[in-house]
């Protein structure tokens, strides 16, 4: 039996997520593709909290981008993402690819955050 795209992320998304943990001196840096926009957030799995959040979603990055759902505009979330972890004091994160493949648009993002200083 062929799976779906959607059974094919899932499967993949608790393989990563078995290996995969936040702690307070690295949290998880998780990226959760749609089709029409991209979200990051880092999180602190011990305490089950978000400590930083961005997506296509938000006014600022939405009115200057066209679409959400491209490179440039998953440039734009990592760099967003990667400025808010710092602010609040986090250098270093696991990087959870959400199931997704690691390429296009999940791979865009993750670079921008590499290239703005956050170690993964």
């Amino acid at each position: 039996m062929k799976l779906t795209r959607k059974q094919s992320v899932r499967r993949r998304h608790r393989r990563v997520r078995r290996k995969v943990n936040g702690t307070a001196e690295r949290p998880r840096l998780s990226v959760f593709r749609s089709n029409q926009h991209i979200y990051a957030q880092v999180i602190d799995d011990n305490l089950q909290q978000t400590l930083a959040a961005a997506s296509t979603l938000e006014p600022s990055l939405n009115s200057e981008l066209k679409s959400g759902a491209t490179c440039e505009a998953s440039v734009e979330v990592g760099k967003l993402i990667a400025k808010r972890a710092q602010e609040k004091g986090i250098s270093k994160v696991v990087f959870d690819r959400g199931g997704n493949l690691y390429h296009g648009r999940v791979k865009a993002l993750a670079e921008a955050v590499r290239e703005a200083g956050i170690d993964f």
